[in-house]
């Protein structure tokens, strides 16, 4: 019973409640972002760039097994089947998925930062008023070499 207790205790600190729905809504973010890049960006950027597809990228590193039934052409085809390959145009599809999600979180943390009030700095402490240690070390020594 005490490890379902310690158990409750964990989870319910604020902290692991927060990191687990960050990382559900970042999945779901995942998602769209790939949805993004995938549907809208890499299109247009091969339309601007003469129709290059991304995904045509790639190095064919072993052979094609005798039963293969797809285009040679075809990454998805020829990954389907097994065949080794570096996917580079994949690749380079995944690079552009992470820089926009690194500039979309990059742009959320800073308007988070706009947000969040910032705690004002301590005012300075007061200057001493009358006379400072130094003063009065001197007029002690002074008082001193009076009397003596």
């Amino acid at each position: 019973m005490a490890i379902l207790e310690e158990f409750r205790t964990f989870i319910a600190r604020g902290n692991v409640l927060d990191l687990a729905v960050g990382v559900i809504i970042g999945g779901a973010f995942g998602k769209i972002v790939t949805s993004l890049t995938e549907s809208v960006i890499m299109p247009v950027v091969g339309f601007v760039t003469g129709g290059v597809d991304f995904t045509r990228f790639f190095i064919r590193l072993g052979p094609i097994p005798a039963t293969f039934k797809g285009s040679p052409e075809s990454y998805a085809d020829l990954k389907a089947a097994g065949v080794p390959m570096i996917g580079y145009g994949d690749f380079i599809t995944q690079s552009v998925n992470f820089l926009i999600v690194a500039f979309i979180i990059f742009l959320i943390v800073k308007g988070a930062n706009s947000l969040v009030k910032k705690p004002e700095a301590p005012a300075a402490p007061p200057a001493p008023t009358g006379p400072s240690e130094v003063d009065l070390l001197t007029e002690i020594r002074d008082a001193l070499k009076a009397k003596g």
